[in-house]
């Protein structure tokens, strides 16, 4: 099984962000002689909703299956039976994995990008299930998606070995 091994860094981040909004909050209220008990859970509230809104999902990867779990809920898709993939474009561009037994997960690129061997893992089971004729659309997107991974992270393994590219 492979995990994200940014997951921790980032969630350390969000952490971070909602209890200074939290400090800053209470020192602006404090300051101007305003804070209460009731203004005070207010802010307590809206840092803890910029928290789940910046907590990132915990992505992991094994033989033929990816996990992604939120605060929310957690989902499951069958790599190896996947049906459709697409893209989603939005502030964080997406990728959307649709298995043949109705499982849906949303990958951010990122994820992808940053953890190779997450990526690797997923693309030998997208392999398998194009083989297999399941996958009806999103081969092309991938095959650009793997090369982009493969170029951001070639010249980490030369610098890491000495070599030149």
């Amino acid at each position: 099984m492979v995990r994200d091994r940014r997951w921790a860094r980032d969630l350390r981040t969000s952490v971070r962000c909602s209890v200074a909004l939290l400090g800053l909050l209470l020192l602006a209220d404090w300051g101007t002689g305003g804070l209460t008990r009731w203004r005070g859970a207010l802010w307590l509230t809206l840092s803890v909703l910029l928290f789940v809104a910046l907590r990132p999902p915990r992505v992991r990867v094994g033989q033929g299956w990816v996990a992604s779990r939120s605060l929310l809920h957690s989902r499951l898709v069958r790599t190896d039976l996947l049906v459709p993939v697409r893209w989603v474009d939005g502030v964080r561009r997406r990728l959307v994995l649709l298995d043949a037994l109705g499982g849906r997960v949303e990958l951010d690129l990122e994820v992808l990008a940053d953890n190779p061997a997450v990526w690797h893992r997923l693309d030998e089971d997208v392999r398998h299930s194009a083989a297999a004729g399941l996958l009806r659309c999103g081969a092309e997107g991938l095959r650009h998606l793997s090369e982009r991974v493969d170029r951001e992270t070639a010249p980490a393994v030369f610098r890491v070995s000495g070599l030149e590219p």
